[in-house]
């Protein structure tokens, strides 16, 4: 019998479709493993010896020193040639009648997460992983002090499906002046949680989800990594902070190869279950430069591209997950090293 689960949180509907259920090796998605690819690509503009093909780096990370935009880094931050939104000018709030708008200001930028072409997130070092993230936390602290912006979003599209345009790994950092409402959505569900139960509704989930088991797929000390209840997704899969934190800018530096660990992990059990497919990654971290509601649980949520949304999605908002996240857990449980 299919399933309509709620997120209690967002408040979210998803149908559980049992009776589709679909194994891991169903899903008919090309397969995006990096190590097909060579180390070092000439026109690739993110690889080692190429940094002049990007504008001025903004941070990069060199060991072993060297001038900026010079080769022998190991991360390397610059604003994005292609911006979806732009850093100069005023916003310029107006009016047309029923309609509102702003001029397009805003914050793009790329991590290139290694001069390697034919690595991943998964496949770096433990150390390597966590400069990424560390590197995105500066990022994200130097953001945060323009007080225009109120969001902003750490992602990672890896592959085609997923919306990656350049092959090369890297993931981006976006800085909107506005709280997207599907943010909000998340904002507001935290706090109606806590002001009726006087507790954070994300501990609670940790809580649950740590008796219960089913939907887990491993933990950290300081993580739990589990398949959500209501995913809209299937294999969808959450890292989230044992310890109520509002953003991962709380974390110092010795923490971050903890996360490292949490994330990799569960990118790489999902590359062995499901053969290297496509997904984003998204931060959901406390929106900035507005009324600070420390209701805010912030998390991580990987989301494979297995199947394509279709009518009733599009029409309503209702998503269907043809895998179970319980069966989801225990795949992605089986594919542990």
């Amino acid at each position: 019998m299919p399933q309509l689960r709620k997120n209690p949180v967002t408040r979210e509907w998803v149908v559980v479709a049992q009776e589709r259920s679909r194994r891991p090796g169903e899903f008919q998605v090309p397969c995006e493993d990096p190590s097909d690819l060579p180390e070092h690509k000439q026109q690739c503009p993110f690889c080692a010896g190429n940094e002049s093909q990007t504008p001025p780096e903004l941070l990069a990370y060199r060991p072993d020193g060297g001038a900026p935009n010079s080769p022998n880094w190991t991360v390397r931050v610059v604003p994005n040639k292609f911006p979806a939104l732009k850093m100069e000018g005023d916003l310029a709030r107006r009016g047309q009648g029923m309609y509102d708008s702003m001029n397009g200001i805003g914050s793009h930028e790329v991590v290139v997460e290694t001069p390697e072409h034919n690595q991943s997130l998964a496949t770096l070092s433990r150390e390597r992983c966590a400069d990424v993230l560390w590197a995105a936390r500066e990022r994200f602290i130097d953001l945060s002090a323009d007080r225009k912006f109120k969001y902003i979003l750490f992602f990672r599209n890896h592959g085609v499906v997923a919306g990656a345009s350049i092959e090369h790994p890297h993931s981006q950092i976006i800085a909107l002046p506005i709280v997207p409402l599907d943010v909000l959505a998340e904002v507001e569900g935290m706090g109606t949680y806590a002001e009726y139960r006087d507790r954070c509704p994300y501990c609670d989930m940790v809580t649950q989800e740590s008796d219960l088991k089913d939907r887990i797929v491993f933990e950290t000390e300081n993580y739990l990594i589990f398949e959500p209840f209501a995913s809209k997704f299937a294999f969808e899969t959450w890292v989230v902070p044992k310890r109520h934190q509002n953003s991962f800018t709380e974390l110092e530096r010795p923490e971050m190869l903890e996360l490292s660990d949490a994330i990799q992990g569960s990118l790489r059990r999902i590359d062995r279950c499901l053969n290297f497919p496509p997904y984003n990654l998204a931060m959901h971290s406390l929106p900035v430069n507005t009324s600070r509601p420390e209701d805010f649980h912030w998390h991580i949520q990987i989301s494979p591209r297995l199947t394509v949304a279709a009518g009733l999605e599009m029409g309503t908002g209702v998503y269907i997950n043809a895998t179970s996240p319980e069966e989801a857990a225990r795949y992605l449980r089986d594919a542990a090293e």
